[in-house]
């Protein structure tokens, strides 16, 4: 199998989140020492520890680089120390750190970049991909939008939802029904703020997922209990 996680941060090594990632123990469950752990995390910062975190996986491998949706050699990305020591909110949206942390400095670093499809391509190398996580900080509908889907096969889909608007979230759903998913509930997050679509056609999901952008993030959970696993 092949996993890949597009902002891994600490893995489950950030104490600011309970030594917990739902990804990560998702991964360390289901994988094998013949499956292959792709992990791309923009802030230096964070390298070490997941190197520390998946240092009994020799089949991780590890890429400092940031995820964007357009060629661009390097990009800013914004912090602050109040988010220390593992900057879950490292975006490089200002104003959706700004959001989080109004009254707080606001740091840059740059970072070399690549863009979904080139990393598959020259990273990757496989047509199919079995788990594919997308936690962006704010990047993530785009980044997902911007994926390649009829010349990539990808099992399952979990991305963060969270930040996205009603818009975005109507879109998101069409354009992954469209293209073979269903809806299947929450994703791998622990928190529950990621969503999971699957390369699969499941009538029930598809329809109940209309009702998405309808609901509130914190009411999805009763639209939850519908959901067929098939």
């Amino acid at each position: 199998m092949i996993f890949v996680h597009l902002g891994a941060g600490a893995g489950d090594l950030d104490n600011g989140a309970n030594f917990r990632c739902g990804v990560t123990e998702f991964i360390k469950k289901n994988s094998i020492s013949s499956d292959k752990i792709f992990l791309v995390e923009a802030n230096p910062k964070n390298i070490s520890k997941l190197k520390s975190c998946y240092k009994k996986f020799p089949n991780a491998q590890i890429f400092n680089l940031g995820i964007t949706v357009k060629k661009e050699k390097k990009i800013n990305f914004f912090y602050t120390e109040d988010d220390a020591p593992h900057y879950q909110v490292c975006t490089t949206r200002i104003n959706h750190l700004k959001k989080h942390y109004p009254n707080s400095q606001i740091k840059k670093f740059s970072v070399s970049t690549v863009t979904i499809n080139e990393f598959f391509k020259k990273r990757v190398r496989s047509k199919i991909i079995d788990c594919l996580s997308i936690d962006l900080e704010g990047m993530d509908y785009e980044s997902l939008m911007s994926i390649n889907i009829k010349k990539k096969i990808i099992k399952n889909i979990s991305i963060e939802f969270i930040h996205m608007n009603s818009l975005q979230k109507r879109k998101m759903v069409n354009y992954l029904t469209e293209n073979g998913y269903s809806y299947a509930g929450y994703g791998y997050d622990h928190n529950n703020f990621d969503l999971l679509f699957v390369k699969k056609k499941i009538f029930f999901n598809r329809v109940l997922s209309k009702l998405i952008w309808l609901i509130g993030n914190k009411h999805l959970k009763f639209l939850n209990y519908l959901i067929t696993k098939n």
